[in-house]
């Protein structure tokens, strides 16, 4: 029998706070100002995406004691932004990282409630916990939280506002002008909540959004990040995007999903992919050496280097021979707040490989960077384009991906206009929404109807 194709997933994410951004370049616009956000939302809604994303950056990085400033710098706030663009779309939904390790309950439950209603269903909460302590000195509790408790609050901080949420049944409104009475319920929202983390009791004061709760995201990559995601999220970010590598994830993380009662249609995988489209393969990839050495300038790439070596490099050449001297291994790293550092557990080890690819190519600083830095995942026409993002879901190495384009805010615009069409005459992407709520899109239940199944089995 054969087995029915799946439909393709796709989501933008609007770049920021990244090298992945190619800011340099003439035709870039501001990552701040209203209209680049609404020109990138219309493009996805025009391609009918599911989601815009946006990611979150909770304090400037630093390198060598000052800001990092070779990328986009600053973020504008999560909320404030998707709540503007519920305004100037009206299917796609709206997706933000919010921080559960230096946030509240209450206060982030009362603002995804509130932009799903004023989206009319199309929330999504990204659910990040925060590693470091120098991101937490932005906040008044500071670096307080031990690594190994992260998930602990995690945990209880979404089961908390789900508990906000469900304080609402969603009937309680009546709004009866003859009888001036406006609830059935005058406990409507009342809630209380003691744990380990939390201890807060009062009454809910967003009623039931259209959605129930918003669509839970989570992106972490560890075990217990896997096992989070699938005891509680509706989908999860990778960073696994090829085919052997994205197979092996998904096999995993969809098998944990049968000990806590779920299946595996309940938990969606999409990683984050770059692109370079031309009009053939050849000029794709042409075009695609071109991004990568203005994503990475000569001095981008002793910043790279220093991650690893965590040494002042300025003093050398981009262009020539990797540094002869070996990596501080100490704790105090120069880098502060960049991701990129919990990559390289090895420094020394991370500095023979390099040297050792570096020599067996003949490759400088600069070359060594832009071959091991993360590169374009889809390169080509918009038909190999397609095809590829196709195969891979077919093959079950991921269930859609979210496109991370290099310019802002008209990096997205010739995706929609070249592959998505070809995507929906292969009959794997939709020619137009068939629902109104992100839960739609993404083929999801209502949290209502999923607890009426549990309770029914």
């Amino acid at each position: 029998m054969t087995k029915p194709l799946k439909q393709i997933h796709l989501a933008a994410h609007f770049p920021g706070v990244n090298n992945t951004t190619v800011w340099s370049d003439p035709r870039a616009g501001s990552h701040i100002e209203f209209s680049s956000f609404a020109h990138f939302a219309r493009t996805a809604e025009r391609a009918k995406f599911d989601f815009l994303f946006l990611a979150e950056g909770l304090r400037l990085r630093e390198q060598g004691g000052e800001i990092y400033d070779l990328d986009v710098v600053g973020r504008p706030d999560t909320f404030t932004v998707l709540a503007a663009l519920a305004a100037v779309t009206e299917r796609l939904g709206l997706a933000g990282t919010i921080n559960s390790t230096f946030n509240e309950p209450y206060e982030v439950a009362r603002q995804f409630a509130s932009l799903d209603h004023l989206s009319g269903g199309r929330s999504a909460w990204n659910v990040v916990t925060s590693w470091d302590a120098f991101t937490g000195e932005n906040f008044r509790r500071g670096g307080f939280l031990p690594q190994e408790q992260r998930y602990s609050r995690a945990r209880e901080f979404l089961a908390t506002a789900h508990e906000l949420f469900d304080s609402w049944r969603g009937d309680e409104i009546l709004a009866d002008r003859e009888t001036g009475r406006f609830l059935s319920d005058a406990k409507a929202g009342t809630f209380a909540h003691t744990g380990p983390h939390f201890d807060i009791h009062g009454q809910f004061n967003v009623p039931r959004p259209p959605q129930g709760r918003p669509v839970i995201f989570q992106a972490g990559d560890s075990d217990e990040g896997r096992e989070f995601a699938a005891a509680e999220a509706d989908a999860i970010f990778s960073r696994h995007g090829t085919l052997e590598a994205g197979q092996a994830f998904y096999t995993d993380v969809k098998s944990r999903l049968a000990a806590h009662g779920r299946t595996p249609d309940q938990l969606l995988i999409l990683p984050a992919a770059t692109f370079a489209l031309a009009d053939t393969d050849a000029e794709a990839g042409e075009l695609a050496r071109e991004v990568r050495r203005q994503q990475v300038s000569g001095a981008t790439a002793l910043k790279h280097l220093e991650f690893v070596w965590n040494r002042d490099l300025s003093a050398y050449d981009p262009d020539g021979p990797l540094p002869d001297i070996a990596p501080d291994v100490g704790d105090d790293h120069i880098a502060k707040g960049r991701a990129q550092v919990r990559m390289y557990r090895d420094p020394l080890a991370t500095a023979r490989e390099w040297r050792e690819l570096a020599e067996a190519n003949g490759w400088s600083i600069r070359e060594l960077v832009i071959h091991t830095g993360n590169r374009q995942n889809f390169i080509g026409s918009p038909a190999t384009v397609a095809r590829t993002i196709n195969d891979l879901v077919q093959a079950d190495a991921s269930d859609g991906f979210i496109l991370v384009p290099h310019l802002t805010p008209t990096g997205l615009d010739e995706f929609a206009d070249k592959v998505v069409p070809l995507l929906q005459e292969q009959g794997v992407f939709r020619t137009d929404y068939e629902g109104t709520t992100l839960r739609d899109h993404l083929g999801l239940a209502h949290p209502d109807a999923i607890g009426d199944e549990r309770v029914a089995s």
